[in-house]
């Protein structure tokens, strides 16, 4: 497609309607199973994950209060994201969605690296989704026999049969788990809503302002510790970009895909914001564990019995709908690539429910190697591979707000035509996320232990890039020259 792009570009620019949109081979073949239910919990599920039910504990006892802050502001920056990619779905729906995208504006070697980064990114996440389903299965006495590295592994196959059944199973499943995480949040909401009100002591404190004002404050370990916290908080974001995927597999996007958008934001301010703000009016940070959910530590301060049993049920439900959300976006992504020819051929392959699962097969083979460093390193697997996924991450969206770019600047010059539903204030707002992503991403070098080992691992990952691209460079350009031909007939 790139190709048909650059050579009817000097035409088009003589021309003062826009173009039609380009088509992607690589959307043929899906069914349009997923309903707007379906959508709209995908991206509320992207939006409430572990970071939320099991980071905040030990974000709280860091920063303090002032988290409240630091999810808003990471919560405004992932909104323009997800507002910019909403605007390129409905320009043109497609299962291949930001490398599609990235196809389009910035040629095939954007499309490469956009695709890689976050096959990259969901790979490293799904092995710390199976890491974390087998932690949280060990909390139960009845699982403690069982090697870690074993739960892992049934986690995965469990979640790869769902896969690969049909894409509806995969909406329904993603239904009801997000189901469960939003009950669970608006009740741990009513039940602090409650105590706020009632003045009912918790671990002997009275909750509300008096709280944060008796323990040093919105800031209590100064500005620094907030802002460092900021990379944290946009791995707890990860995954909002699902719904752009997702939009290729519904049968009206362009119903679908604004209203799923614009709710991500009050979502955010309620579910992230004040959840935190309501944690911090409770106990003071000092209380909170980087060991233990937070909701876990104010519901046990109250002598609510069965809460840790509750909210571990409900982390578990939060890693399996990650994991399975990764399953699902790799598997159209990589088809996508393979399609253009930068990803093996078997990854193009579907079965007869229309699911490609020769990607999806692929990204488990990756997570197969973590149930391995489950069984080799059983204590370090979560923490090694979390901060890997947080590069993929962050390119991930730079691309999104790169194409945005692009795409305004076409928009503009009469080559292409914007939808309604548009990112406001282009060029500041996608420079300004750009920005601060790569600011998050330069803050990683103040945590010696991790952070400066994954940064690291940048030129690494740039080298394999460049290597591997060299070596599909002749099948990419064999691929666009065949869709070229056949556009030709």
């Amino acid at each position: 497609m790139s190709k048909d792009v650059v050579h009817t570009a000097p035409a088009a620019a003589t021309r003062t309607d826009a173009a039609p949109a380009p088509a992607d081979a690589g959307d043929a073949g899906y069914s349009k199973d997923l309903k707007a239910r379906h959508v709209n919990m995908i991206a509320i599920g992207g939006a409430i994950g572990t970071g939320l039910f099991l980071g905040a504990g030990g974000r709280l006892h860091n920063a303090g209060p002032a988290l409240a802050l630091a999810y808003l502001v990471c919560g405004i920056f992932a909104f323009f994201v997800v507002r910019a990619l909403g605007e390129l779905v409905l320009y043109r729906p497609s299962s291949g969605s930001f490398v599609s995208y990235a196809r389009e504006f910035l040629g095939e070697k954007g499309a490469y690296v956009a695709g890689w980064m976050y096959f990259l990114n969901w790979s490293t996440t799904g092995i710390a989704d199976i890491t974390a389903i087998a932690l949280y299965t060990h909390y139960w006495a009845m699982f403690t026999s069982i090697p870690q590295w074993t739960l892992a592994l049934i986690a995965l196959a469990v979640v790869l049969a769902v896969n690969l059944i049909s894409v509806k199973i995969f909406g329904e499943m993603e239904f009801w788990f997000a189901i469960i995480k939003v009950a669970t949040l608006v009740g741990f909401m009513l039940i602090g809503i409650f105590l706020l009100a009632t003045r009912h002591k918790v671990d002997g404190r009275t909750p509300g302002l008096s709280v944060i004002g008796d323990h040093g404050g919105i800031f209590p370990h100064g500005l620094m510790p907030v802002v460092l916290v900021m990379q944290g908080v946009i791995f707890a974001y990860a995954a909002l970009e699902l719904v752009g995927v997702a939009a290729g597999e519904t049968a009206e996007p362009e119903k679908v895909v604004p209203r799923a958008v614009n709710s991500i934001m009050w979502r955010v301010g309620l579910f992230y914001v004040g959840s935190v703000v309501l944690l911090a009016l409770l106990l003071p940070g000092s209380v909170y564990s980087a060991d233990e959910s937070p909701f876990v530590t104010v519901l046990s301060k109250i002598g609510l019995s069965g809460a840790g049993d509750v909210m571990n049920l409900v982390v578990l439900t939060a890693a399996m709908s990650s994991l399975n959300s990764g399953l699902y976006s790799t598997g159209r992504i990589l088809r996508s690539m393979a399609v253009a020819g930068s990803a093996p051929k078997f990854t193009a392959r579907m079965n007869r429910s229309q699911v490609p699962y020769g990607g999806i097969l692929l990204t488990c083979a990756v997570c197969v190697l973590g149930v391995g460093l489950n069984y080799l390193v059983p204590s370090q697997a979560f923490e090694i591979v979390l901060n890997v996924a947080s590069l993929g991450i962050i390119s991930t969206w730079v691309i999104i707000m790169l194409c945005h770019l692009v795409f305004v600047r076409r928009a503009r010059a009469g080559l292409v035509e914007r939808p309604a539903f548009r990112l406001r204030f282009s060029p500041v707002t996608e420079i300004a996320t750009i920005a601060f992503l790569l600011v998050c991403l330069g803050m990683m070098g103040n945590d010696p232990d991790v952070g400066r080992k994954t940064l690291l691992l940048v030129p690494v990952i740039a080298a394999l890039l460049v290597a591997g691209w060299h070596g599909v460079r002749r099948r990419v350009s064999q691929a666009a020259d065949e869709e070229l031909s056949q556009l030709g007939k």
